[in-house]
């Protein structure tokens, strides 16, 4: 498998189970994908403690910012519901983490299910501004759901995933890449441009089994099971989650 950085100067929008994608210029010089990714319903072990995480540092939270984050993300799907948009805020006016850039997925579920799941790959706005966006976009812009209504805002149950930055995997085979992953622990990207699709990490408590794990990834990619090229790219990631 060839080396290199994800392809394309345009972000992106995918959906679970079948793919559309939406390009959208940035004007950065390197891509920042956005996506619906597959996110399935969270259960309590969806997310190792970060601690615990090979090769991964502890909380960049502390409690205090991850309720900050979470208070964001509540104001501004009820400011959707209002205007019709996402949450105007200033990111100087939160404390200097979440000033930081960094990349999200915010996950809504209603009774355990899905209700939708929108998040960026790579950081390229305020944590603070990342999380408004996606919360908001969560809600309303997930093309798989009807927008959220006043009545099912009660209901709600609200996720947010904090992405750790894109690890290439060099393999240059299946058998590679499933020895490479770490069940239970890697968010993984797949790349075959047009193709692209990503599971969070939390997909492995659906789909424990690495080979199945990878089969579905591409049938959501819109690639056969066996699917193998030499363009074809891998990308793990771990999340915090709250």
């Amino acid at each position: 498998m060839g080396s290199g950085g994800l392809a394309g100067e345009h972000g992106w929008r995918e959906s679970e189970g079948s793919v559309t994608i939406k390009k959208e210029p940035i004007g950065i010089p390197s891509p920042t994908p956005r996506a619906a990714a597959n996110c399935f319903p969270m259960t309590k072990n969806s997310s190792p403690d970060p601690a615990s995480w090979p090769g991964h540092s502890p909380s960049r939270l502390n409690p205090k910012e991850r309720e900050a984050l979470r208070e964001v993300a509540w104001r501004s799907i009820d400011f959707g519901l209002e205007e019709g948009r996402p949450l105007e805020l200033t990111a100087e006016s939160y404390p200097p983490p979440l000033q930081e850039e960094g990349a999200t997925f915010v996950t809504l579920e209603v009774g355990g299910r899905l209700r939708g799941c929108i998040g960026t790959y790579l950081p390229r706005r305020p944590l603070v501004m990342d999380v408004a966006e996606n919360a908001f976009s969560a809600a309303f812009r997930d093309h798989r759901f009807p927008p959220v209504s006043e009545s099912e805002r009660k209901e709600l149950e609200l996720h947010i995933s904090l992405l750790a930055p894109l690890a290439a995997l060099d393999v240059e085979s299946e058998g590679d890449l499933l020895r490479a992953l770490r069940p239970g622990v890697d968010g993984l990207l797949l790349e075959d441009p047009p193709h692209r699709s990503t599971f969070l990490p939390q997909v492995w408590d659906s789909l424990p089994d690495p080979l199945e794990f990878l089969a579905q990834l591409k049938l959501k990619a819109g690639l056969p099971r066996d699917h193998w090229s030499p363009n074809v790219r891998f990308y793990r990631y771990t999340v915090e989650e709250f």
